[in-house]
């Protein structure tokens, strides 16, 4: 039988003098409320109730077990009433991880609005461009780029982010300009390392479609460093619109092949699968969906 049960149980039979009337509030059989007080008495090895037939009266350690009880029960109502407290209410430090350069320029700004409006939530944003394991490092919420692998995750798509090719003014001025996807084969294509040294980048024009194999003396891990090697005249960048916008508006980097599309970027917010999630939890996703869904 469960512990708590019983000493709930037993509480109760002191408090109203009943096993019957006990048997009512819980549900169960008289018989059953009795089994619930000898469990206690079997497990302490002590008689806590002299039974007569018409009263049941607490023994000298039934008295000092109920004492303890009323401590335990109570005890375990607070630690109820904080779980509930904190599902009800947004508070407490939320762990967050996302794409850096996504993370950086979209998710930061929608962040202050959020703790702006939910002051007791704290938010943990760690940036990384590999793929996190929320389960094995703690996080609650992950922005995750492409598409998904785990389908043990609860996902919430987010706007895809448009990818751009490009490249610095300097660096075509040497090496020409691309007037057709596969003239970026002769080109230095800087690499995202977790796409791989070597790989496609997919061009779409009305009905036609063109993969190109490209390949470069640079690869990197990081988007920020990727633009930062573009405007270093280093050779040609496929990243995310809200990466190269800026530097594309200011002049400093050309968009190649403008007629040309590259394949979007899928955009989700995923969290662990939980029942029942907090409400930091519940009112994050919802906030983040609702500003860059």
């Amino acid at each position: 039988m469960d512990r708590l049960t019983s000493m709930a149980v037993f509480t109760r039979v002191v408090e109203k003098g009943s096993f019957t009337a006990v048997a009512d509030e819980f549900g169960l059989s008289a018989t059953m409320v009795a089994n619930h007080v000898r469990a206690l008495e079997q497990r302490l090895g002590a008689r806590l109730l002299d039974r007569t037939t018409r009263r049941h009266s607490l023994t000298e350690i039934g008295a000092a077990y109920l004492e303890r009880c009323r401590d335990v029960l109570s005890s375990v109502q607070a630690a109820e009433q904080v779980a509930e407290a904190l599902r009800a209410v947004p508070q407490g430090t939320l762990r967050v991880t996302a794409p850096v350069s996504w993370g950086a320029h979209r998710l930061v700004p929608v962040i202050g609005e959020y703790m702006s409006m939910y002051p007791a939530v704290q938010i943990e944003l760690s940036l990384n461009d590999r793929v996190v394991d929320l389960h094995e490092e703690g996080f609650d919420v992950a922005i995750r780029s492409g598409p998904l692998r785990d389908d043990q995750l609860i996902a919430r798509p987010l706007r895809s982010s448009q990818m751009f090719a490009v490249a610095s003014p300097a660096y075509l001025q040497v090496h020409g300009l691309p007037t057709y996807p596969t003239d970026l084969e002769r080109h230095n294509c800087l690499g995202f390392m977790p796409w791989g040294r070597d790989h496609h980048w997919r061009f779409t024009r009305d009905e036609q479609q063109v993969s190109v194999l490209v390949g470069g003396a640079f690869v990197c891990n990081n988007g920020q460093a990727l633009l930062t090697a573009a405007l270093s005249h280093i050779g040609v960048v496929v990243q995310a619109d809200v990466l190269l916008a800026p530097a594309i508006a200011a002049g400093q980097l050309v968009q190649l092949l403008s007629d040309w599309h590259l394949s979007t970027r899928l955009i989700h917010l995923v969290r662990r699968s939980e029942v029942r999630p907090t409400a930091k939890l519940r009112s994050f996703v919802d906030f983040v969906v609702d500003r860059l869904g």
